[in-house]
């Protein structure tokens, strides 16, 4: 019996070294944890020279400030990420030189319930808005 505990130690074993596995991002890929329930995204370092992510990277700089510990936390709607980012992978060159009002006016039909950045232009109005409406500085 003492051979079937030690088989079934070695298959969770496995099973959490997988599950980690899976957490680690690739080589050439960063985490980022997006609006107020920061839903993980593993996406390509390539993407942060773009103009729509120097701009949501400029954003998450004013709303929280350059952070020392944690994951890179974008202030931004989740639905809004999601579309963003499947349309780079899609077409990047054809998108890739679009700001973030040019997505936004992109993804205008996007109906959002909770908004991403502090500052917002007139224009994005519709998708962010600051994520800690009720706090006080």
């Amino acid at each position: 019996m003492k051979t079937g505990n030690k088989i079934n130690q070695i298959v969770r074993l496995k099973q959490v070294v997988q599950r980690w596995r899976r957490r680690i991002p690739s080589s050439g890929s960063l985490a980022v944890y997006v609006g107020p329930e920061h839903k993980r995204f593993v996406i390509p370092t390539r993407f942060l020279n773009l103009p729509v992510f120097v701009s949501l990277l400029n954003k998450a700089e004013e709303e929280f400030g350059f952070q020392t510990t944690g994951g890179l936390v974008i202030p931004c709607d989740v639905v809004f990420f999601k579309k963003l980012v499947d349309v780079l992978e899609r077409d990047e060159r054809g998108f890739g030189t679009l700001d973030l009002d040019e997505f936004v006016e992109m993804f205008s039909d996007l109906t959002v319930d909770s908004g991403c950045c502090k500052n917002a232009t007139i224009s994005d109005s519709r998708i962010f808005t600051p994520l800690l409406q009720k706090t006080k500085v």
